[in-house]
């Protein structure tokens, strides 16, 4: 049984900085595209970042290229979301995913999320 779990959220300042962690059992991990998704009341949820198993391929939507960066520790299962210059509209619930598979311009979203954790940003 796959189940992610998020952990890393909270309250930051505007420009401030969070690392997200994501921790998912699993034999295939190391072989597993993950992603992170995020979702804002007013909003569906939003694809933000993918990686590949072997860290060769990252995918980043638009809005956050510059300012976020997905990484991996295949020896600790675990993958991170590194987010830079916060903005309130960067406030939401963030998603971890195990994937089906991560291309340079694609990312296919599998079967298992985890929980979701709070990030909120403000004066």
């Amino acid at each position: 049984q796959v189940q992610p779990v998020e952990s890393g959220g909270g309250w930051v300042q505007i420009g401030g900085t969070l690392r997200l962690s994501c921790s998912a059992s699993g034999r295939t991990f190391s072989a597993a595209a993950m992603g992170w998704f995020r979702q804002s009341p007013k909003k569906a949820r939003e694809f933000v970042a993918a990686i590949s198993g072997n860290s060769a391929i990252t995918y980043y939507a638009d809005f956050v290229k510059g300012r976020f960066t997905i990484s991996r520790d295949n020896a600790k299962n675990t993958v991170f979301l590194q987010m830079n210059d916060l903005t309130p509209e960067d406030t939401a619930v963030y998603y971890c995913n195990w994937g089906n598979y991560v291309r340079e311009n694609a990312y296919a979203s599998g079967a298992y999320w985890g929980q979701g954790t709070q990030v909120t940003v403000s004066l």
